[in-house]
């Protein structure tokens, strides 16, 4: 995966930081929003793309683009570079294969050890029980 023909294909908007500030905090838009649209990049493929449709899920707007956001910092570079660096993290992680889980037999040991935990069980409810009087 070539990371810059990816970045090309990002969008970045700016816009204001909610919560407390004071005076500079309504001056300037330091929150960082990145905008990517899977069905139009040329970086994957149909395979690749589908994959990531169904690891992003609900993420995604119903017109596919993803939206990921970053107000961390004060910094509006700051917030680009940490935004950007969650995405590619994401794309990565999507992208991961399963590993193809094969099963193992139980243990002739653990089975006979559960088995005998099973008989110690039985045995002390059986003794709570009254005694039978004939």
């Amino acid at each position: 995966m070539d990371t810059s023909v990816l970045k090309s294909e990002l969008t970045y908007k700016y816009v204001r930081s909610s919560g407390s500030g004071g005076q500079h905090v309504n001056k300037v838009s330091s929150k960082a929003e990145l905008y990517f649209n899977i069905n139009s990049s040329n970086v994957f493929n149909e395979e690749e793309k589908q994959k990531l449709t169904d690891f992003f899920g609900n993420r995604l707007n119903k017109d596919g683009i993803l939206i990921l956001t970053c107000s961390e910092s004060r910094s509006q570079f700051r917030n680009k570079a940490l935004v950007t660096q969650r995405f590619l993290e994401l794309i990565e992680e999507g992208l991961k294969e399963e590993k193809l889980r094969i099963p193992t037999r139980i243990p002739r040991v653990i089975k006979k050890k559960r088995l005998k935990n099973k008989r110690i069980n039985a045995e002390k409810k059986a003794n709570r029980k009254r005694p039978e009087l004939e």
